[in-house]
């Protein structure tokens, strides 16, 4: 961690953009048997304990991130959820495809033992559905859940990324070079990933091209004014930019950034 910031950088909130966050809502409630809480316009998404996720109308969060809405292409980042068997993939990919989800990779056996499958979101997300083992060991759950939830960026240069976010306080959790680097995660919260963004699209099974805003907003919540411009300063020193600076907000106090990949963060008080 690094010990000149008065606190580190953490995910709290993962915000995506859909077009109709209500019918979004539908969907993930539905497909992950997740509890939810409407907000005025946005929805708030549990994931049984492993992240925090709300569904934000995509043009409000471009607007309030500083960006032009347009997105196309691949975005950049994919959810892996991970489960207890295979069995449990299949049903999730199943409850999904039910709600108009777009199959990018069956559910099948995988490298090394795992299983896993892919689709895509009808608000556009890439989902990830993964278990550590290719064999069933139990009966399956009535509503599987997942045991973790990881938000994978992908950039450039994983190791890059990486002193990027160490600088603002987050810790390593496993690194395997520029193959995959993961960070601790926040209570009850998502973890963060890097890996390359050709590696990254190919294993969701989509290519990797793809501009413009990812319709993603990641959210640190500080506990003072003080460490939002902290936050914000440490970024811009590290090779991010700053998109919206701090100021006070109709909530408390807020700034955001793009990391060098173009990601955006939020920094909220």
């Amino acid at each position: 961690m690094n010990s000149t910031l008065p606190s580190a950088l953490t995910l709290d909130v993962v915000t995506l953009g859909a077009p109709e966050p209500h019918a979004a809502r539908d969907f993930y409630s539905t497909t992950f048997s997740a509890a939810t809480a409407d907000d005025g316009d946005s929805v708030n998404l549990d994931l049984h304990g492993t992240g925090r996720l709300t569904l934000s109308a995509a043009e409000g969060l471009a607007a309030d991130a500083g960006a032009e809405p347009a997105t196309a292409g691949f975005r950049g980042y994919v959810i892996t959820c991970v489960v207890n068997q295979p069995t449990e993939v299949r049903a999730l990919m199943d409850a999904a495809v039910r709600g108009g989800a777009e199959v990018l990779k069956p559910a099948k056996k995988a490298l090394f033992g795992s299983f896993s499958g892919a689709f895509r979101a009808p608000d556009g997300a890439i989902w990830k559905l993964a278990a550590a083992t290719g064999k069933d060991t139990g009966p399956a759950a009535e509503s599987p859940a997942p045991t973790e939830t990881t938000l994978i960026l992908g950039v450039a240069a994983p190791k890059a990324s990486k002193a990027f976010y160490e600088a603002l306080g987050m810790p390593v959790d496993r690194d395997y070079g520029s193959k995959y680097i993961d960070f601790h995660p926040a209570e009850a919260a998502v973890r963060l990933c890097l890996m390359e963004r050709g590696v990254l699209a190919r294993d969701a099974g989509t290519t990797r091209d793809g501009d413009g805003f990812p319709s993603m907003v990641l959210t640190h919540t500080a506990e003072s004014p003080e460490q939002v411009d902290a936050l914000l300063a440490a970024a811009a020193a590290a090779g991010g930019r700053i998109t919206v600076p701090a100021a006070p907000t109709a909530q408390g106090y807020a700034g955001s950034f793009t990391d060098p990949d173009g990601f955006w963060w939020r920094v909220t008080h």
